[in-house]
């Protein structure tokens, strides 16, 4: 059975103290829950809190601790950025590649991003990889062409154990901190055809046991609709994820 995963994406948010109190605040309300064996939670917090979300966490089974983002090289002068080596030496399992923001903000490539992909797998953390299409891309009817092309070039050079490694986190641009979300048949389509690609790339029971994550105003009231389709394992959840209430209640929609 594949995992059910909701991971917490906080982006550029909160301060020490603010962090602090949010990962007790959801690690007391989780506690209150029942997690079964299959359920995950990952945290995503700003870089300077990865080392105090770990040591508030490795002691619960069911949380892990993942990176926003990492730089394609090893080491070097590259003044402000983060390596895949020193967030793996925090303790962080996780980091989140080829999020919209870094794409469209950033101008990150998919062979850039090909690269980060590499260095993560190197480092033997697991990446949370980002796929989705813009509004346009959606209204030309072009919006499965984008998704395969990324995931074709940054992607599926992967090996058949590598990419069993992988969470895909399916995410519109146009629907990320809009407030306006997939439906639930959007989502469900769009993840069946990914499930299809890696099949088609891969085999079947390798697209069977990947994890597809649904990202772009998953909130607490549209979770449990959205994670009851077949090919959706769960969300990549931005705004909801800093209060702790909305986080929790997303977590126990499955």
């Amino acid at each position: 059975m594949r995992k059910k995963i909701v991971a917490g994406n906080w982006k550029m948010n909160k301060n020490y103290n603010d962090a602090c109190s949010l990962i007790s605040g959801i690690i007391d309300e989780l506690r209150k829950s029942t997690i079964s064996k299959e359920q995950q939670i990952i945290l995503a917090p700003p870089f300077p809190f990865l080392q105090v979300a770990v040591s508030r966490t490795e002691e619960i089974e069911y949380i892990s601790v993942a990176a926003q983002n990492c730089h394609s090289e090893e080491k070097g002068a590259f003044t402000g950025e983060v390596s895949a080596q020193m967030i793996r030496s925090t303790g962080t399992e996780y980091v989140i590649i080829g999020h919209s923001e870094r794409r469209n903000i950033f101008k990150e490539s998919n062979e850039f991003l090909s690269k980060k992909i590499d260095i993560v797998m190197k480092n033997g953390l697991f990446p949370i990889f980002c796929c989705g299409e813009l509004l346009p891309e959606r209204e030309k009817g072009n919006h499965f062409a984008v998704v395969k092309n990324q995931l074709d070039e940054s992607l599926f050079h992967l090996s058949e154990k590598e990419i069993g490694n992988v969470i895909i986190a399916y995410e519109p641009v146009w629907a990320i901190g809009t407030g306006v979300n997939a439906t639930s048949e959007q989502a469900q389509e769009m993840h069946a055809y990914i499930r299809k690609l890696i099949s088609e790339k891969y085999n079947q029971q390798i697209a069977d046991r990947s994890v597809l994550l649904y990202g772009g105003s998953c909130n607490a009231k549209n979770a449990k609709e959205l994670f009851a389709n077949p090919d959706v394992d769960g969300g990549l959840i931005g705004g909801a994820s800093l209060i702790t209430q909305d986080f929790v209640t997303i977590v126990n929609s499955f």
